[in-house]
């Protein structure tokens, strides 16, 4: 028989058991109740950048070859800019050139001092994730890949990115770089960001330059076709129409994988103007990244619905106008620059409102518009508020959208202005007069 004290002690200890197991439970099904089998996951809003489902998303991790979000970002602005064209040609390096030798890694081999125009080097980098194409782009752009991994960190920062480290160009370990890496990085060196600051970076690059998708959505293109070195490159994101893992809506963005970051895919894909943007980082194979994006994309275009707080050219409810310092009209209306939408999970819509929040040069400290000032000037910022308690927020922290006025309001002249004042003053007087008269019949 089992003595008392050893009964109680197997008591305590099951009951213990009993009460631990579940609370742990809990918190592996808060943190992720879809079961996404990798290291870090998220799911945005490509629309507003709410974030609805995320794992592990804050810490930073090997990003392998997804870093060449950041470059097609770099090469396309500078293509807005004007510092580069398309059509512009460019010369493969001796570092390009070696690089883009190794069948070991994602290429199309480029002669060494051949010409090749941007768009078909920014092609086979956003197509077939090749290095030596992408070398060559960013020794183009930055002058060196050192100067240009420079504008990788400067960009990150300025958009926010979070804890980020950029070492070169292409998403590679450095050690694959035959000893060329960009100066100032160590061969064991390689780019690290969190599941957050990828998706991040994919939602700038997809709303800044929505052109992105063009490229990304191709799923085969021969590099220099009937040209001397003609490649087929067929693209690595075996998710889109016609590929392994076909995916309705999907066209973009980037696949990523090296040893230490295991397999990894940033997706995005729309269906009836609803886009949503997935990033899957440390799967354990090719195939799962790609398994795993399908469960995040699921789960949001079966739970999640597209609401419109704000329309464009709208007022938000309770705050239509404004009163207008020295201006020739009293007032003026604010309202929405751009439509507020935004993912929400069905039916939960009611928690979602919108607030304002005047700021700026053209906002007095007593929250007046000061004149004159021109249509569509923004006067501050429309602020998304949820009374939702497991609301997981937006990548870019608290989302806002601009608030400008809905016409011109012209400076009154000096005659109204010195009315105005001489109608204030009488009209405190009277005021004044009242208040002191009905003071002696209290």
């Amino acid at each position: 028989m089992i003595g008392k004290n050893i009964l109680k002690k197997l008591v305590v200890l099951t009951l213990a058991f009993a009460l631990v197991i579940p609370v742990n439970l809990r918190l592996v099904a808060a943190e992720d109740v879809l079961g996404v089998k990798a290291d870090a996951a998220i799911l945005v809003d490509s629309n507003s950048g709410k974030i609805l489902f995320e794992k592990n998303s804050n810490t930073p991790l090997p990003i392998a070859s997804m870093t060449k979000m950041m470059s097609e970002y770099l090469v396309i602005e500078a293509v807005h800019n004007g510092k580069i064209s398309w059509d512009q040609k460019v010369t493969v390096s001796e570092y390009a050139h070696k690089i883009s030798q190794n069948t070991g890694l994602s290429n199309v081999p480029l002669e060494l001092g051949g010409k090749y125009t941007v768009k078909e080097l920014y092609e086979a980098a956003a197509i077939y994730s090749a290095n030596g194409a992408t070398i060559a782009l960013a020794e183009l752009v930055g002058g060196s890949e050192k100067n240009f991994v420079q504008l990788m960190n400067d960009k990150a920062k300025k958009l926010k990115l979070g804890e980020v480290k950029f070492v070169n160009a292409t998403g590679l370990v450095n050690k694959d770089l035959q000893g060329m890496h960009p100066e100032g990085t160590s061969p064991s060196d390689e780019n690290i960001m969190s599941a957050k600051g990828v998706a991040k970076l994919a939602y700038y690059l997809l709303n800044d330059y929505p052109e992105v998708l063009e490229t990304s959505s191709i799923p085969k293109k021969i590099f220099q076709e009937g040209q001397k070195y003609p490649v087929k490159m067929e693209n690595w994101n075996w998710m889109l129409p016609g590929l392994v893992f076909e995916y309705q809506g999907m066209d973009g963005l980037k696949t990523g994988s090296t040893d230490s970051a295991g397999f990894c895919f940033t997706g995005t894909a729309e269906r009836d103007g609803q886009r949503y943007i997935s990033v899957v980082m440390g799967a354990d194979s090719y195939n799962s990244r790609f398994s795993e994006t399908a469960k995040l994309m699921d789960y949001g275009f079966s739970n999640f619905e597209k609401i419109t707080l704000v329309e464009k050219g709208q007022a938000v409810k309770g705050n239509k106008t404004v009163k207008v310092i020295k201006g020739k009209e009293k007032e003026v209306n604010v309202v929405a620059k751009d439509s507020l939408t935004l993912a929400v999970k069905r039916g939960e819509g009611k928690n979602y409102k919108a607030q304002i929040k005047l700021s700026g040069k053209n906002i007095d400290e007593d929250g007046n518009i000061i004149a004159p000032i021109k249509k569509n000037t923004k006067v501050g910022e429309i602020i998304v508020k949820s009374s939702n308690k497991d609301d997981l927020g937006f990548i870019t922290n608290e989302k806002t959208f601009d608030l400008v006025v809905d016409k011109d309001v012209e400076k009154a002249n000096w005659f109204v202005l010195t009315f105005r004042a001489i109608g204030s003053f009488f009209g405190n007087l009277w005021g004044s007069i009242v208040d002191g008269i009905s003071g002696l019949f209290k």
